[in-house]
């Protein structure tokens, strides 16, 4: 990927307002973060005055309106718009949450969106993921095991072994839950984050692998899991309503073990 050009500092100011319709009765303001590489310009916010009469009910329907609309030049993710694919990830009044699944009626005054924080941005509300889908990628997530598979079946768990990775597999990678995380706003060019450390501990518990020493030795580091302070930023901020800290906690756990 080329190197991206970034802003030329964090301030931003104030942009374009763009009205509403004459007659529009019920009216919501949207202020949008807007970034161009391809331009000279700092970051700014545009403002659009969107009549929810006709508009769906949730941010990403409010998007795809200015889009389609009125500013063509507005770039995002998206794609499911059904919390599926976790494309549309953004801060939408000042929390990590997917567009998609956050209504607008939930935001009392203005709607103020931005990129995920603390990434790089390629454009508009588009962070950088290609740090974090390496980080992702370093884990290995899939699984590993030298049994052979039956020649005839599935390799088979119990329902109690299945039940052991509820909670893990629902994950989107989104990141919402990572950008939250203070602990990797610094020292994310090491520390992995909640949604990748969550994924680890997805193949730990799961009893058909059978590479669960090897992934810990892989995460026993100073910086790529004890970084984790159980702060719950990723918590608290899920949009599926997971766990990573829960997670990060039981990878910690069996770090403790295996030295006793």
């Amino acid at each position: 990927m080329a190197e991206l050009t970034l802003p030329k500092n964090s301030r931003v100011t104030a942009g374009t307002t763009h009205k509403a319709a004459p007659g529009a009765t019920r009216v919501k303001n949207f202020q949008v973060y807007r970034w161009n590489p391809d331009d000279a310009g700092n970051p700014h916010t545009d403002t659009y005055e969107i009549d929810l009469d006709q508009c769906g009910p949730m941010v990403l329907d409010a998007l795809i309106k200015i889009k389609n609309e009125i500013d063509p030049t507005l770039t995002f993710r998206r794609s499911c718009r059904e919390g599926i694919c976790g494309s549309c990830a953004m801060n939408i009044d000042g929390t990590n949450t997917l567009a998609c699944l956050k209504p607008i009626d939930e935001v009392k005054a203005d709607v103020k969106i931005n990129p995920l924080p603390h990434m790089a941005v390629v454009k508009d509300l588009v962070p950088d993921l290609t740090q974090a889908y390496a980080q992702y990628r370093s884990i290995e997530p899939w699984l590993q095991s030298e049994t052979p598979a039956p020649p005839d079946g599935e390799r088979l768990q119990s329902i109690e072994e299945r039940a052991d990775i509820d909670g893990l597999w629902e994950c989107i990678l989104c990141f919402c839950c990572t950008t939250s995380c203070p602990s990797y706003w610094w020292n994310g060019d090491r520390y992995l984050g909640p949604a990748v450390l969550m994924a680890a501990y997805r193949w730990i518990a799961d009893s058909r692998d059978e590479n669960t020493g090897k992934r810990l030795d892989a995460l026993e580091d100073p910086f790529k899991l004890y970084r984790c302070h159980t702060i719950m930023n990723c918590t608290q901020t899920c949009p599926k309503g997971l766990n990573p800290a829960k997670a990060i906690g039981k990878i910690k756990q069996l770090m403790v073990e295996r030295q006793g």
